[in-house]
């Protein structure tokens, strides 16, 4: 009988949460680039600051320590401790996926390797990519799968995914990310889309193109209301779209805005998010 009461118990948390709040460590960056607080303790705020158990890393942070493995084992030491998991780490300045240079993509892709390794011994699901190209629109989609088909064959063996934000240039129109995604044919590559980002392009509909290949959610934020809504994104609009899409994962609070300090942004998003996820 006990087993059978914690089986429902089991099913009935998951039923009470059809997501689960992770926090990109860009959050933070304004307090990491000062050097007023240090990556190794990240997981520590998340947990004790914010009462979030699951962290996403920026490489800029450890940038140079890829492959120092004493400093990895005691990031993984520090998420242990603290009971917080380790879900991915986004990646930039290693290079264009989908540079028409044949040679700097090929430089790119394995640039890249360390990352995916990295992000195996930390116990992450993914590392978020860039499919930044030089080219217009069709070539531009073309030279982008083949840099992340390459980079995800590797990945694959690892159980490690491959997964694009949209960023900026072409990532940030929705339908050229999915079609791109796509045309790697590989499962373990995929999107992550990020609330924020889209220029020129409706941030509902990039969402709605992204949600078919997501295996992580970005849930920017920059201003609130009285209320606590986000001024210029309807949350509850994304996360219906985000969980009609049948995504109940990790999303990832970013605040990315200037009125509100980065630790009360963490703190307004997060109980807008868990508005959200009780209203679900």
């Amino acid at each position: 009988m006990a087993c059978a009461n914690s089986s429902l118990l089991a099913f009935a948390q998951a039923k009470a949460e059809p997501f689960k709040i992770s926090l990109a460590q860009w959050s933070l960056h304004k307090p990491l680039f000062s050097k007023e607080i240090d990556n190794l303790d990240f997981a520590k705020i998340a947990k004790e600051r914010f009462g979030i158990e699951a962290v996403e890393y920026v490489n800029q942070f450890f940038k140079d320590k890829a492959k120092d493995e004493k400093y990895l084992a005691e990031m993984k030491k520090r998420t242990t401790d603290h009971g917080v998991t380790n879900v991915l780490i986004m990646v930039d300045g290693e290079g264009g996926l989908g540079n028409s240079d044949a040679a700097k993509r090929t430089t790119a892709v394995e640039n890249h390797y360390k990352w995916v390794d990295a992000a195996k011994f930390l116990g992450c699901h993914s590392i978020r990519v860039n499919a930044e190209t030089d080219k217009p629109y069709e070539e531009g989609s073309k030279l982008a799968a083949d840099g992340l088909r390459r980079l995800s064959e590797y990945a694959k063996p690892l159980g490690i995914n491959v997964i694009v934000e949209n960023h900026g240039g072409l990532s940030s129109n929705g339908k050229w990310l999915a079609e791109t995604i796509r045309a790697t044919g590989m499962e373990n590559c995929g999107t992550l889309p990020d609330f924020g980002n889209f220029y020129d392009y409706d941030r509902y509909q990039g969402v709605t193109d992204l949600m078919p290949l997501a295996k992580a959610v970005s849930a920017k934020s920059y201003d609130f209301d009285a209320q606590g809504n986000e001024t210029k994104i309807d949350f509850a609009k994304m996360m219906q779209i985000v969980l009609a899409a049948g995504y109940h994962g990790w999303v990832g609070i970013e605040y990315e805005g200037s009125k509100l300090s980065p630790d009360d942004g963490i703190k307004a998003t997060k109980a807008l998010l868990e508005k959200v996820r009780a209203a679900s």
